[in-house]
């Protein structure tokens, strides 16, 4: 049996990755590594964590001694390190959480794995063949390092860095990390970076999680500047395939690019999201635009970001299952048939959750 450590399972992200891994590695157990901040919520994972092959242990990347006493118990054979900082506004108000928790976290995770891993410098670029790799640190990354496009072009796997917030910062330096674990000692790695996420278990402060809940309860939906800032957005079980099918399939040393294989400017986007709302809620159409409430912009706003994922396409097979309208519909089902997990998270009842089960 492997062990597998998944950071940050606990989030909207990682919790789907989580139940991907559980569901289709049965011969191997899960380690669900999560500090449980504020976007942490077990909840997430009640379906999943009575299973045999999972198990939940509470840690902050951050606490190196609390790290180690995990790879002390478990002596796991790889890492999936979602575990991160990933909301642009609060790396601006407060950079110095995204710089501990992305950078100092991330390198206290590949320190611990050369610690407990026989590594080989000769694997330089942390490539081994296939028959021999028995170890694997996959990252899970941002296309926000690549920085802002222009309104042509996609994000490659070889488009140079260009941060443009705390956030993107903290993620690219985390990328360079791993990436030079496996240069200098032969750290068998994988990088994805990926669009936008959405779908169920979002936590509201994020752009469509955030409107629905406030459609809901006729409150204004803010949208940045003009409005006209494009995205590519991914159905985050999609993404959770995809980080899976990576993880069996692809070459150590590669990077994959994970995206939607769509792009809508946030203005319309939220136009999307109201004609489905009204629909759902037996509103008239367009009731809900009145809600739309243009707000100052952020600094450093990237202005468009375009994912190109024929590599994953090309070379696994990987593409993404629903539409961006069908995932939506199926995000917007999810939370109108789900109130009292947003009622929780938006409370903070939810974190009464962990206490009660595991305390």
């Amino acid at each position: 049996m492997k062990n597998i450590i998944i950071t940050g399972g606990a989030g909207f992200i990682g919790s789907h990755v989580v139940r991907e891994f559980v569901k289709n590695n049965p011969d191997s157990m899960i380690i669900n590594l999560d500090a449980l901040t504020y976007a942490g919520n077990l909840e997430n994972l009640t379906d999943i964590e009575n299973e045999p092959n999972y198990v939940f242990e509470k840690a902050d990347i951050t606490e190196p001694e609390q790290l180690r006493t995990i790879f002390e118990k478990y002596n796991p054979d790889a890492v999936v390190h979602l575990a991160a900082e990933s909301h642009v506004d609060r790396s601006i108000t407060d950079p110095m959480a995204f710089i501990n928790t992305n950078v100092n976290g991330t390198a206290n995770l590949l320190n611990l794995c050369k610690e407990f891993w026989t590594l080989n410098p000769d694997h330089t670029h942390g490539r081994f063949p296939d028959e021999k790799r028995t170890h694997l640190f996959y990252h899970v990354s941002t296309d926000e390092v690549y920085g802002s496009l222009g309104e042509t072009g996609f994000f490659l796997e070889t488009t140079a860095y260009d941060p443009q917030s705390p956030y993107s910062a903290s993620k690219a330096a985390s990328d360079h990390l791993v990436r030079a674990y496996g240069n200098t000692y032969g750290m068998p790695f994988i990088v994805s970076n990926c669009s936008n996420n959405y779908g169920p278990n979002h936590f509201p402060e994020k752009l469509i999680p955030l409107c629905i809940s406030n459609i809901i309860n006729e409150r204004p939906l803010p949208i940045y500047g003009d409005g006209k800032y494009t995205r590519d957005w991914l159905f985050v079980i999609d993404h959770a395939r995809a980080i899976h099918q990576i993880f069996n399939d692809a070459k150590t040393g590669e990077t994959y690019n994970i995206g939607g294989f769509n792009e809508w400017q946030n203005i319309d986007l939220v136009k999307e999201l109201i004609k489905q709302m009204d629909e759902k809620l037996g509103n008239p159409a367009g009731h809900s635009e009145k809600l739309i409430t243009y707000v100052k912009d952020r600094p450093g706003h990237d202005k468009r970001y375009a994912i190109d994922a024929a590599k994953l396409n090309t070379e696994l097979g990987w593409k993404p299952s629903v539409t961006f309208e069908e995932g939506l519909g199926k995000t917007i089902d999810w939370y109108l048939e789900n109130k009292e997990w947003l009622e929780h998270v938006t409370s903070g009842d939810y974190q009464k959750y962990y206490e009660k089960q595991y305390n």
